[in-house]
């Protein structure tokens, strides 16, 4: 979905939990509740020394004993409640020329880096981006899709994301927006900026890889969508690009929803609950507008039918927004308390 700009929207700071009348002791208890260090793990990308940020970066952190958020149950009411969870990565059957889900790209320092032209450049990283013939795009070289590309520079643990790259017929990279971070930093995009998602995150460490299901731990959230969202946004994310100004009832991005604990998952393949296991302690994270309760994976031909389908039985009234307020540190830090 493409990014709004500042300019197409009025943002809007969603206030805190802890700054509203009343919730003062949902935040105490939230306080309370949560784990002492909410540090999790960060496993190394694959080939590579790099982790998807340092291990005390939020998209790490485990949520499983955080406090509900009060407006949990107003949010869920407006994001199709009666929907199923679905995997937006998998095989295309034919449907397009490569796998679904965004795809990875692993460069070394040494490729060649190129201009691009923004269509968003005040809100993009004007650098010289590692992009060739190599490059792998979300839906492949012919998609109307997104068009996401999602680069890795294995020497110096450097993120490149770009939204609706093409490369021209005269040789020419252009792009709705593009964004860079150093992995092993937890330094966020300016306030108000957009990235290559609308929520001004990163892509990469929200993607299911199937490497990590396979190894038995997913050790960081997961990147979902919904379809109606607030001209607001929440910690750490940096963007907002909703169609409401209705913030009690619509989530912002940034949002975090996890699993119940209450959700039985003995029954499921064990890698479905590698899954839901992640969902339980590290949850989802609202980055994107899309269809409600698509969830995002790395493009690979790996991925088990299997899986894939036991994860869209699962029902999106089996989540429950969570109040991150306390893990907060710095309004431009990543850094989890």
């Amino acid at each position: 979905m493409r990014p709004a700009t500042a300019a197409e929207t009025t943002e809007v700071r969603l206030p805190r939990p802890a700054l509203a009348a009343g919730v003062a002791t949902l935040v105490a208890a939230a306080l309370t509740a949560a784990p002492a260090s909410a540090a999790g793990i960060a496993h190394r990308l694959p080939g590579t020394i790099c982790t998807a940020f340092p291990a005390d970066n939020y998209w790490h952190a485990d949520v499983s004993r955080l406090a509900v958020d009060p407006r949990s149950r107003a949010w869920l009411s407006h994001m199709s409640p009666t929907r199923k969870l679905h995997p937006d990565f998998g095989p295309s059957y034919g449907a397009q020329p490569v796998p679904y889900g965004i795809p990875v790209t692993y460069v070394r320092s040494s490729h060649p880096k190129v201009s691009v032209s923004f269509t968003y450049a005040d809100e993009s990283d004007r650098v010289g981006y590692p992009l060739g013939t190599d490059t792998r795009i979300e839906g492949g070289t012919t998609s109307t899709g997104d068009r996401h590309a999602v680069i890795v520079d294995t020497g110096s643990c450097r993120l490149y994301e770009l939204w609706n790259v093409r490369r021209t017929s005269s040789g020419r990279w252009t792009a709705g927006s593009g964004a860079t971070w150093l992995l092993t930093s937890d330094a966020l995009r300016p306030k108000g900026w957009t990235s290559a998602d609308a929520a001004g995150l990163a892509i990469l460490p929200g993607l299911l890889r199937y490497d990590e299901v396979r190894a038995g731990v997913v050790d960081h959230a997961i990147r979902f969508t919904t379809n109606v969202t607030s001209q607001a946004y929440l910690w750490p994310a940096r963007h907002a690009a909703g169609s409401t100004r209705d913030l009690t009832n619509y989530p912002p991005m940034g949002a975090r929803f996890r699993l119940k604990a209450s959700f039985p998952i003995t029954s499921y393949r064990a890698d479905t609950r590698v899954v839901l296991t992640a969902m339980k302690h590290y949850g989802l994270v609202l980055a994107d507008n899309g269809s409600p309760w698509y969830f995002q994976g790395t493009a690979d031909t790996a991925w088990p039918s299997g899986l894939l389908d036991q994860l869209k039985t699962i029902p999106a009234s089996a989540f429950e927004a969570v109040n991150t307020a306390p893990m907060e540190l710095s309004s431009t830090s990543a850094k989890a308390r």
